[in-house]
């Protein structure tokens, strides 16, 4: 295909794109919310104002990301025109429009994320399924994968709450994923993962298969998602579980949280003080409301189901296979690898990501 005819299709798909988000009415609500921030009482609230100034700076960066392609695009087009007879012209050409084809590819896939917490931070939890300390492990290598990826997004990680394995592994973990688009990126990792493997902790090394059940929420901001009634709050304290010796706790540090009218119940013994471990125990239980929260409004939506799954066989999300053969299987996008160990220790995990976030793009 000629260049002229590649530039012309980039141009329609940058228009669709262009259409799609609304980009004209965006350009009016940024000269609207420009005047209003002129006016003399704008900074009265400065609560609403800073709310107001962070969406002003969110429209004009996408209007000017969007208008920035388009201009790009229009010179290339014209240059284009005067290439025809200027071979050295010509590969500049090519190459200026190779890295604007790049950017849309990127910007179009950022509108995949098009739920209402997609950009926040997320919180995950990863809970062993049955099966003792195979399942525990396995719990174990699924939290590596996971932060072995966030290092590679630059994401920052925090470990709110761990529970050890009794003889190896992990019975149950929760992270917090701070970065731009972390809920987005995790949210299609709710689910079921299933392991099969030759166990490394059978004498026979016979085949074992072991399930771990991921739940990944937004982190809920305060004040703003949702209101706990305090009536509706059970607080008790006990004592945190420590590795002995001159490491037991002394005072009843650890805390749970339940929430009555859900039953949703959430703990924090990660810190020596109470206060912190209420703190961290307050923002599990916002976010786990939160994720109830999105499922009633959305349920009928297949890409947000805030609902627990069992971890048992037949409701896996991905089948990752070590014996007879290696391979990754997600069974809802069948994007499929033949190199676990780039996926378990290396977090390679974003070609499972991207299939599903399209799909889900694919099918509003």
């Amino acid at each position: 295909m000629a260049l002229s005819n590649k530039i012309k299709n980039l141009s329609e798909r940058i228009e669709h794109d262009m259409v799609r988000l609304d980009v004209p009415d965006k350009e009016k609500e940024i000269i609207e919310t420009e005047h209003l921030a002129a006016g003399p009482e704008f900074w009265n609230d400065s609560q609403r104002a800073q709310m107001v100034m962070r969406r002003l700076t969110e429209l004009k960066k996408a209007v000017a990301q969007w208008r920035g392609l388009e201009k790009r695009l229009n010179d290339l087009a014209e240059l284009d025109e005067l290439s025809q007879d200027d071979p050295e012209l010509a590969t500049e050409v090519e190459t200026d429009f190779s890295a604007i084809a790049i950017e849309l590819d990127n910007l179009e896939f950022e509108l995949s994320y098009c739920g209402d917490y997609d950009e926040r931070n997320a919180i995950l939890a990863i809970h062993a399924g049955a099966g003792g300390v195979e399942s525990q492990d396995w719990a174990e290598m699924l939290l590596n994968m996971y932060l072995k990826w966030a290092e590679k997004r630059d994401y920052e990680t925090e470990v709110l709450e761990t529970s050890a394995g009794d003889e190896a592994g992990i019975k149950s973990v929760t992270v917090m994923f701070r970065g731009r688009y972390a809920y987005g990126n995790l949210r299609g990792e709710h689910g079921v993962h299933r392991l099969i493997r030759l166990s490394p902790f059978d004498s026979d090394h016979a085949r074992h298969t072991s399930f771990a059940l991921v739940e990944v929420m937004p982190e809920a901001e305060a004040d703003t998602d949702l209101e706990i009634n305090p009536d509706d709050i059970k607080l008790e304290a006990f004592r945190a579980s420590g590795a002995g010796g001159q490491n037991v706790q002394k005072v009843s540090s650890a805390v749970r949280i339940t929430h009555v009218p859900t039953g949703t119940v959430v703990t924090a013994q990660t810190e020596r003080s109470q206060f912190q471990n209420r703190e961290i125990a307050m923002g599990l239980l916002k976010a786990r409301l939160l994720k109830l929260k999105i499922a009633e409004q959305e349920a009928e939506r297949a890409k947000i189901k805030g609902e627990r799954i069992s971890a048992e066989w037949g409701s896996q999300i991905r089948s990752y296979v070590l014996h007879p053969y290696k391979m990754i299987k997600d069974h809802r996008t069948d994007v499929e690898t033949g190199n676990p160990q780039a996926v378990l220790e290396e977090g390679e995990l974003d070609p499972f990501i991207k299939a599903y976030l399209k799909g889900q793009f694919g099918n509003d």
